[in-house]
């Protein structure tokens, strides 16, 4: 799967670290039959919720947005059907983990070039099989030969996932969870992955009339530059009310924060003005899709209006038919009109955005 890129699917089999592989929501499998499935809850990887074997036929599974991992072992891949659900309480959204956008190509890269590795173990234990066998027998090398076998198809896919896994560890500086924010941060990232998912879901992106502005590279890239100064802001935050604290509100202590809290608040204008510029972006491609989808009603309406011109033409005069077409075209290519409007609206708040770092 490339990095910095969802795709609406995932492979039947592997580990994927939600926020960076796949993007949260409720997926849908053709036959699971046999297969397993686990997700890692906790914020670490912890706590993982499973089940196993699965019942034939098509089987759903829901990936919150504060799941650390999704494991699977399918024989089908799964298909992303809705987006996450809200909350029930009616309370903001827990924001998605953020990662580098280059982390997962790079991680893929340290598994295939220690990749070959892995097949050492079942050449090992072959090894092993011919030098005992003049020892202890025929049954001795059939033996260990069954668990090279074993050992050759559950080595790879297990090891690599392991191998991934400890090499997110030792990255932790290159994503972020929700528990990296505070309340004003996570709100805050909220709003960029909001603005993100509606223009990654919408239409008119999806069928490539966004090609001002290359989405797949530049969104996750915006969010996860604006991830990291809010986490430094959430960070300062903090560091700035325990000083407060420590200090009870003496005019010194005040005197001393409030250049730090001024130059915390430029910080913070500055990332809202970026985030708005998202919002502004979002904003115009439903207004966007609006407009496509009108268009698309037009013509399935104009499709029927053919229908009935052609019969009014077969038994009345065919002037009383021309006027009811010529209005149908009129209206479709108003709306052509205005698509491209709404188009080039949208691709001009995407060019508002800063360019990435």
């Amino acid at each position: 799967m490339t990095s910095g890129a969802w795709n609406d699917s995932i492979p039947g089999i592997g580990t994927f670290f939600v926020g960076i592989d796949v993007a949260p929501g409720r997926y849908r499998c053709d036959d699971g039959k046999g297969g397993w499935w686990v997700r890692f809850t906790g914020p670490g990887g912890g706590d993982p919720v499973g089940s196993w074997p699965l019942p034939p036929g098509p089987t759903e599974i829901e990936i919150a947005q504060t799941d650390f991992a999704f494991e699977t072992h399918v024989s089908t891949y799964w298909r992303r059907i809705a987006p996450p659900r809200a909350p029930e309480d009616g309370s903001p959204a827990e924001p998605r983990p953020v990662a580098d956008p280059a982390l997962r190509a790079e991680l893929d890269t340290i598994v295939a070039r220690r990749r070959p590795l892995l097949w050492l173990a079942p050449l090992t234990v072959l090894g092993l099989g011919l030098l005992g066998s003049p020892l202890l027998g025929s049954l001795w090398l059939i033996g260990l030969g069954m668990l090279a076998v074993l050992v050759a198809l559950g080595t790879p896919s297990v090891s690599l996932d392991l191998r991934r896994a400890r090499e997110l560890e030792r990255r932790r500086d290159r994503y972020l969870t929700p528990q990296d924010f505070d309340d004003e941060g996570r709100a805050m990232l909220g709003r960029v992955q909001a603005a993100i998912d509606a223009v990654r879901d919408s239409e008119v992106n999806r069928e490539g009339l966004l090609d001002a502005v290359d989405n797949a590279v530049t969104l996750p890239r915006q969010e996860w530059e604006i991830a990291q100064v809010l986490a430094r802001q959430s960070k300062l935050r903090a560091e700035q009310e325990e000083l407060a604290a420590g200090g009870t509100l003496l005019p010194e202590v005040e005197a001393a924060l409030a250049p730090l809290r001024d130059k915390l608040g430029i910080s913070v204008e500055a990332v809202t003005r970026r985030v708005e510029a998202l919002e502004r972006y979002a904003e115009r491609a439903r207004s966007a899709d609006e407009v496509l989808r009108a268009q698309r009603h037009l013509e399935s309406i104009a499709e029927k209006a053919r229908q009935y011109d052609e019969l009014i033409a077969d038994t009345v005069r065919d002037d009383l038919a021309l006027p009811a077409i010529e209005r149908l075209t009129e209206q479709s290519d108003e709306l052509v009109r205005t698509l491209r409007e709404r188009l080039a609206k949208a691709a001009e708040a995407g060019g508002e955005l800063p360019p990435p770092s």
